[in-house]
């Protein structure tokens, strides 16, 4: 989901307690080797039509992504909803073995964390009404007010243009939120990532919104399971990431989500 860590050490510090219980599933390698047991996954299942709630059940793209590389690999795993800045505390505490929720390799991340090779090509885009005058990035400075979801890159996105404290921009915990505030003209547009809003221009066409796109404001990012520092589980996933990349099993859950297929030569390798 395009977000960058943002924990304070208050909540890190609210966490420890409970995670402290939790444990961590041990494995001794993919492909059915040694004493296998079942990997924790952890996401927020809040973000459709990657990870959400169906009936109380988790779904969505990464969900059939991620289960189809446990199976290449030989790994048992479990995914379990605990919210954004809770799956980052559990891979910090290694109280979880995989971080499974749209989430942005870079730089900043890589420092703390290990990450597969990428799997998804995402960028930022501006959600409107139709017939609004925004039609780039740069119309946000006109004393727009601009929805986003509080520590994603959606709002790092827009706090480049806008600047980081600039009080137009207005920040919900989740875009299910910032996409209500658009709905009751408490803001001029919605910035996230494009096949989240996409998917709702699609799934509402009575709220007459539309999507616009700026290469030039928003810059390609690509998604992968993140992993705690030096895990052993790195080589495996990459291995069965490739594979289904090759046999066809990755374009198969991609249309089956999004309706195309993908350009897997816009997908790099690491």
């Amino acid at each position: 989901m395009k977000k960058f860590k943002f924990i304070s050490t208050v909540l890190v510090a609210a966490f420890v307690f409970i995670l402290s219980a939790c444990g961590t599933s041990k494995t001794t390698g993919g492909n059915g080797g040694g004493d296998e047991k079942t990997l924790k996954v952890v996401t927020d299942a809040a973000y459709a039509p990657f990870e959400y709630l169906d009936k109380g059940k988790v779904v969505g793209f990464d969900v059939d992504f991620t289960n189809a590389v446990a199976k290449e690999a030989g790994i048992k795993i479990k995914i379990e909803n605990v919210g954004w800045d809770p799956l980052f505390v559990e891979l910090d505490k290694k109280t979880a073995d995989i971080g499974m929720s749209a989430i942005t390799i870079n730089d900043e991340r890589k420092q703390t964390y290990d990450f597969t090779r990428p799997y998804f090509l995402s960028t930022n885009k501006i959600l409107v009404p139709k017939g609004s005058d925004i039609k780039s990035g740069a119309d946000l400075k006109n004393n727009k007010k601009v929805a986003v979801q509080n520590a994603t890159t959606g709002q790092e996105a827009v706090e480049g243009l806008l600047g980081k404290n600039n009080e137009k921009i207005k920040k919900f915990e989740n875009n299910n939120l910032a996409i209500q505030e658009l709905k009751s003209g408490g803001a001029d547009a919605v910035v996230a990532d494009n096949t989240v809003i996409e998917q709702y221009v699609k799934n509402n066409p009575n709220d007459n919104f539309v999507v616009i796109e700026d290469s030039t404001a928003f810059a390609q990012e690509f998604y992968g399971l993140m992993l705690p520092k030096g895990s052993k589980l790195k080589a495996d996933l990459d291995k069965a990431i490739n594979t289904l990349m090759e046999n066809g099993e990755y374009t198969k859950i991609y249309k089956k989500w999004f309706k195309v297929e993908p350009d897997l030569t816009k997908i790099p390798k690491e």
